[in-house]
């Protein structure tokens, strides 16, 4: 017989809120941005790198971070590929959202452990994060554009050339008349080759 286990709820409920549908006059309080933190330092890690570094962005440093990418998207975007809502976006959404975290690998002196391994250790740490948030009714929202692994973004976040910031992360309290969004998944039999299973 299934068992469900807490964790099977948290996880399914879990949703991507994006930052227009957060609210960022609700300050998230520093003992959740910690937990959620602490829970991101708990993610596997292979030799105990602990790759993941965070740089957190608040009030009005969220303004300076929007500007910081739309500056970097006009410089590394070519004409003909330039779109002004992009633009727009990239200001915007750091400061519809009360916190934004930038999500960090600091690449090992181990040259045994493999890049993407440290990138998978930090994947799995804002996993932690996302379904911390989630516990907790907090919207969360992980984006990646391509900006994010240029030098100038290295530069601004203080970043080595070996390292590099893997993507955003909002958070917030989502605005009132939201409603947490909903979802669906294809069945997992679909995407599974078992071998070895006995014919049933």
């Amino acid at each position: 017989m299934s068992k469900t286990f807490p964790v099977t709820e948290i996880i399914r409920h879990r949703r991507t809120v994006k930052p227009p549908m957060m609210d960022p006059g609700l300050e998230v309080p520093y003992e959740l941005i910690d937990e959620i933190l602490e829970n991101a330092n708990w993610a596997p890690t292979h030799g105990f790198t602990e790759p993941w570094r965070f740089k957190i962005f608040s009030g009005d440093y969220r303004k300076v971070l929007g500007e910081k990418l739309q500056e970097l998207y006009s410089e590394n975007t070519p004409d003909d590929q330039f779109r002004q809502d992009k633009f727009d976006k990239l200001g915007q959404n750091p400061v519809l959202a009360p916190l934004v975290m930038a999500i960090c690998m600091k690449r090992g002196d181990n040259p045994k452990i493999p890049e993407l391994e440290e990138i998978e250790a930090v994947a799995c740490a804002v996993q932690n994060m996302h379904l911390t948030a989630a516990a907790a009714g907090l919207g969360a929202f992980w984006s990646s554009p391509p900006i994010l692994d240029t030098d100038g973004m290295r530069e601004f976040l203080s970043l080595r050339e070996s390292d590099r910031c893997l993507g955003l992360f909002y958070i917030g309290w989502l605005k009132e008349g939201e409603n947490w969004p909903k979802s669906s998944r294809g069945p997992i039999s679909n995407k599974i080759d078992w071998f070895g299973k006995s014919a049933e």
